[in-house]
């Protein structure tokens, strides 16, 4: 794990494991909260890549699976969260470190080159 990525306790995560369809999923807000990033930021991400994700590795919930979960925490109103199986997750993590390392290189080069225009 380098220092970009945050670790998140196992029984954390554990305690935040749903069965939606058949499958065992964490919900993007979990990873919004581990990451210190926005849900609409994180969703972006994921929008950008969706390629990159395997079949069947995430899914939208839809309002009625959201509502059942009777969440305690706060999701903005009309904000449907991803469900991440196993592989999903693995996959957004590469997807966040990938940008964080980009968005670093950049900063690290911006006074000797003109990458960013």
């Amino acid at each position: 794990m380098t220092n970009n990525q945050t670790a998140v306790p196992e029984e954390k995560i554990e305690s935040n494991v749903f069965s939606i369809r058949g499958q065992k999923v964490v919900l993007s807000i979990l990873f919004a909260e581990a990451y210190a990033i926005e849900l609409d930021v994180l969703h972006q991400s994921i929008e950008n890549n969706i390629e990159r994700f395997p079949e069947k590795s995430l899914f939208r919930l839809i309002r009625e699976e959201l509502d059942s979960l009777k969440l305690s925490r706060a999701i903005p109103n009309g904000v449907l969260p991803y469900a991440f199986t196993g592989q999903g997750a693995a996959m957004l993590s590469s997807i966040l470190f990938d940008e964080r390392a980009m968005h670093e290189s950049l900063d690290l080069c911006a006074p000797t080159c003109d990458c960013r225009k």
